[in-house]
């Protein structure tokens, strides 16, 4: 899959194409390995807390069938991630200069830890905090909690997945302001707008209440300040290597 610097627009599109279909083809292996893992998973976080020694039930047909699906998806972006990253990064790798394409090709394992750290973040402390808050709720009003087993894991990828993918908007960003399609300047001044969209994704997400959308919309919003921060230190560093090379070419053009 090499470039070409002679390639004409529609071989380009022929290789994204060839791209895109190596990554679906690596999601479709990802998640027959979820599957295969989905009963263990299962088994495990229904023995931990806040749900051990609970009543579990199923409410349809699908609703164990939704449950494999579900864990076979995220562990299909688990491992479909760093292998789509690659293929981002070799697509554009001729149009950077060498120390970029080296820089930016750091950037892919970090993106997988940020996952892992999403999932871990959303399960650990957003998701647990979801879900206390609304068991207080029940026991304030004096209900029986008896949890359809497609209810409760749907309600927790809700959250995990979102944050896991929003966890790696820092990633992405430093990776676009490397190969200089973002800088700090445009985010700042997309700012509102970003917010706008977090909460949006944020209630379209969650089960229909604020709190959860406030929740899930709230780590969103500091990722993206944090991604902002990031943005700028590359920036700034990009800027004193064009001034270098700058003052390096002007020395020889002088010679």
């Amino acid at each position: 899959m090499e470039h070409d610097e002679g390639m004409t627009l529609v071989e380009h599109l022929a290789e994204l194409r060839k791209r895109i279909i190596w990554v679906l083809l690596v999601l479709i292996v990802g998640m027959v390995v979820g599957l295969l893992v989905a009963k263990p998973l299962i088994n495990y976080l229904k023995s931990v807390s806040p749900i051990a020694n609970m009543n579990w039930y199923v409410f349809s047909p699908w609703d164990p069938i939704k449950m494999y699906m579900s864990f076979s998806l995220v562990t299909g972006l688990l491992v479909t991630l760093p292998f789509a990253l690659y293929q981002i990064w070799a697509f554009l790798k001729p149009g950077l200069r060498e120390v970029e394409q080296k820089a930016s090709l750091i950037f892919i394992p970090f993106a997988f830890l940020m996952f892992l750290l999403g999932l871990a973040f959303g399960y650990f402390i957003v998701f647990k905090m979801a879900f206390l808050f609304t068991t207080a709720i029940s026991q304030s009003l004096e209900l029986n909690e008896n949890f359809g087993i497609a209810q409760y894991f749907t309600f927790m990828f809700n959250i995990l997945i979102p944050i896991a993918l929003v966890f790696e908007l820092p990633i992405v960003v430093m990776f676009l302001t490397k190969i200089r399609l973002l800088n700090p300047l445009l985010l700042r001044k997309l700012r509102r707008y970003a917010y706008l969209a977090l909460v949006i994704i944020a209630t379209m997400i969650t089960p229909p209440d604020a709190v959860s959308a406030i929740i899930v919309a709230v780590p969103m919003i500091i990722l993206y300040e944090f991604s902002v921060y990031l943005s700028a230190l590359v920036y700034r560093k990009q800027l004193l290597q064009d001034q270098a090379w700058e003052a390096e070419s002007s020395a020889k053009s002088v010679e």
